[in-house]
């Protein structure tokens, strides 16, 4: 998505009008509507601006330039040595750091346990292999997780 769209969808969310937007930033509609069909960007200051309009990070507000794409691409050509080489717990607690201290402040033996009686559950019950019974139990954990965010709105 562009971030013009980014922004439009925002916008909408929020359910403001153009003109709206414009008011409060001391700015034209015609220069909001620019932004939003990509012939122009806001600076810094007016994303800055944008972002706390529409109640979002400014992270939040330019994570146009993820392309879904190119993410899917750099998982296809990445080998399985490689991939048992990356320390993901490392890398993902730059963004999480609970990541990195869980370990000192959880008993993890019970969550294990548990976690080990359900793959094994899904092994036994669908045939699937250690890997792809975790798969699977990743994904249940994902759409839990989305269903209790989107309860919490």
């Amino acid at each position: 998505m562009s971030l013009g769209n980014h922004l439009f969808q925002a916008r909408k969310k929020k359910g403001l009008p153009q003109e709206e937007v414009a008011e409060k930033l001391g700015i034209s509609r015609q220069t909001v509507s620019k932004w939003e069909t990509d012939e122009t960007l806001p600076d810094i200051c007016q994303s800055k601006r944008l972002a706390v309009l529409y109640g979002l990070s400014l992270d939040e507000l330019v994570e146009f330039d993820i392309d879904i794409k190119e993410i899917q691409e750099v998982i296809d050509r990445t080998s399985e040595e490689v991939s048992e080489r990356i320390d993901w717990t490392k890398a993902w607690s730059r963004k999480y750091p609970v990541l990195s201290r869980y370990q000192a402040e959880v008993d993890t033996t019970c969550y294990e346990a548990e976690l080990d009686r359900l793959l094994g559950d899904l092994e036994k019950k669908y045939g699937y292999s250690e890997l792809d019974s975790m798969l699977v139990l990743k994904d249940i954990l994902a759409s839990v997780w989305k269903g209790r965010r989107k309860n919490s709105r």
